[in-house]
């Protein structure tokens, strides 16, 4: 209801509004000694509602299911039948109330589902070839096409700045400070221009690009019930026959039949059972407002109860970008000269490495030169000219020198990579490359243990001796080196016979372990589209802490579910026996009824905001 139309406001109001005047017109008929034209409002109200139920309960038996349709149907048929027309009239307005307030309940949970959904780009600026500025559509934007951001305006897909920029990510990220870019900083769609107009280079078309990976995945949010909604319908197939049993005990027993009446007015918790879905929804919604992404509500449910959490190591405890370390030279060389050569060479290469390389040239201010005659063997590395010499950067496939086998073997030690870099067919240095652990990974593992995980794993395919010195460094409970795709999923399913497994990644080799886990998390706006695809839920951010807002968020959402069902019906109970009894009359029954309803869903609500999530 939350940020929808007016007229669908109203479609959500129009049956409370329609069944209350009538409701009104017979307690003013009634005050007026006009008792008879009283009970035919309320009767009429009754009997409108009673034909709606009728078609409710057919659709359920459609569906080869039972649920509080039957007993809400009784309830109006047997009010109508001992001349109880004001409680008829009371359990028609708790329908039209409950039904209300759940889309009042489900939009305010959805609300920024839905807001995200109504900011997705859809137009974009392209600069033409000679300059000039076409307004296009999303879809129409290729590869490599160069676009105008203007202030105010979203970035319609992922590119690379080509000026400094002053962005608002709050919608990615769940970050709410403006955040500084530099030009050829890579940029994920969805995130707001603050600043002056910046031009952008694209890498990826609007399909493939971030946001449309987000807008994705709010759209499937919704998309299946949760265990926990499930559970909810398994406790309607049980109250349904206690509450016939009952009414039918009471009849008996007193041989008045307005005791059995007042029973299936009492027991008539329609929206009692939707407070499970609404705090499973409003999970959802709070977890997306902090960057996380989940598909469904059966996987919050899911993680609500995670008590294991694998993690890849790359890109996730570690920053996934290399950057350099050091540069060894042979003896006599220059250490400045041999970066500038080899990043020169670099320039025109996609590796991951090169990329680091050259960045750490353009750090030192190096004057870097375009080169002449490059080749590039993918496994092996690049070649091509450079101020008239030959530069060959990349793997090293003959016998080392003394000085080369020695620092290889110590960057090994150091968990370093090593790129080789040759001058005119000699070996002439190496730049040794690291990729840090990131500086917030212990305090991230610390947090995900407070919100639940009894274990932690780190899973990795690099060597035995960089994977121990980052699981010391973070404080993971066990590593597993070497690890290649087939072994990871067969580590993920060992666990998820002890406990329910959560698997983070980020990478392609990733994904079979996403698919595999019970919850499967993507790390990272800009991560592999394989492993996004797979995954239960999206870090729309590159920070694991933010899985521990998820759990937390899922374990107060679930709580609060439980607490609603098991409360709500509870006390639905207590004034079902009291009503047994003839305690409690059926006109009275309904208005307590619609109280109990009321509270129950308002609690259900509290999984929008509280607990100790913090920024």
């Amino acid at each position: 209801m939350v940020g929808g139309s007016a007229a669908q406001r109203w479609r959500d109001v129009a049956p409370l509004v329609v069944l209350t005047v009538p409701v009104l017109a017979g307690a003013g008929l009634w005050f007026a000694g006009q008792r008879g034209a009283a009970d035919v409002c309320w009767a009429a109200t009754t009997s409108v509602t009673l034909l709606v139920t009728l078609r409710w309960l057919v659709q359920s038996l459609r569906r080869h299911r039972i649920g509080v349709d039957v007993i809400a149907t009784l309830a109006l048929a047997t009010s109508l039948l001992v001349g109880e027309y004001l409680a008829g009239a009371v359990v028609a307005l708790m329908l039209a109330s409950g039904h209300t307030l759940e889309r009042y309940a489900q939009g305010r949970a959805t609300r920024d589902l839905h807001e995200l959904l109504a900011r997705a780009p859809r137009r974009a600026r392209r600069r033409g070839p000679n300059g000039d500025i076409q307004d296009v559509d999303v879809n129409d934007i290729r590869k490599d096409d160069r676009l105008l951001v203007g202030p105010g305006e979203v970035v319609p897909v992922d590119g690379f700045a080509e000026d400094a920029a002053t962005l608002d990510e709050s919608a990615v990220t769940g970050e709410s400070q403006a955040v500084e870019r530099r030009a050829g900083d890579r940029l994920a769609s969805g995130v707001v221009n603050a600043g002056a107009a910046f031009g952008l280079r694209v890498a990826s078309v609007a399909a493939e690009s971030t946001y449309a990976g987000i807008v994705r995945l709010a759209e499937e949010a919704n998309a299946e019930k949760a265990p926990m909604v499930r559970l909810a319908d398994r406790y309607s197939a049980a109250f349904v026959p206690f509450t016939l049993i009952l009414a039918g005990i009471a009849w008996a027993a007193s041989g008045q039949f307005v005791r059995a009446v007042a029973v299936l007015v009492v027991a008539t918790p329609c929206p009692l059972l939707l407070a499970t879905p609404i705090a499973i929804v409003a999970g959802l919604s709070r977890a997306a407002r902090r960057g996380v992404l989940v598909r469904n509500g059966g996987s919050l449910e899911l993680l609500g109860r995670a008590r294991t959490l694998l993690v890849d190591k790359t890109g996730t405890l570690t920053a996934g970008r290399p950057e350099m370390a050091r540069v060894l030279t042979a003896p006599g060389g220059d250490g400045d000269e041999l970066l500038r050569m080899a990043a020169s060479v670099e320039q025109l290469s996609s590796h991951v490495l090169a990329a680091a390389i050259v960045r750490a040239a353009k750090d030192r201010s190096s004057r870097l030169v375009a080169p002449t005659e490059v080749t590039e063997e993918p496994g092996q590395g690049v070649s091509g000219r450079v101020d008239g010499r030959l530069v060959r950067v990349g793997q090293h496939g003959g016998d080392l020198p003394d000085w080369a086998a020695r620092a290889r073997q110590q960057a090994e030690e150091d968990g370093l990579s090593t790129v080789w870099v040759g001058l005119d067919g000699v070996l002439a240095g190496a730049v040794l490359l690291r990729d840090p652990v990131r500086p917030d990974a212990k305090d991230t593992v610390r947090r995900l243990r407070q919100a639940g995980f009894q274990r932690v794993i780190m899973v990795t395919g690099d060597r035995p001796e960089v994977a121990e010195r980052v699981a010391r460094a973070v404080g993971v409970d066990d590593v597993v080196a070497r690890c290649s795709p087939h072994e990871k999923v067969a580590r993920v399913r060992t666990e998820s016979d002890r406990a329910v497994t959560v698997m983070v990644g980020d990478g392609i080799n990733d994904a079979p372990a996403l698919a595999t886990a019970a919850v499967g998390v993507a790390l990272g706006a800009t991560g592999a589209t394989a492993s996004a695809d797979v995954a239960d839920a999206v870090l729309s951010v590159d920070r694991l802490d933010r899985l521990a807002d998820a759990v937390e968020i899922a374990r107060r959402s679930r709580t609060i579910a439980a607490q609603s069902a098991g409360v709500g019906m509870g006390l639905a109970v207590v004034a079902m026996i009291a009503a047994a009894f003839g305690l409690l009359p059926p006109v009275a029954g309904a208005f307590l009824q619609e109280g109990i309803d009321v509270a129950v869903i308002l609690n259900a609500l509290r999984a929008l905001g509280g607990g100790r999530t913090r920024a």
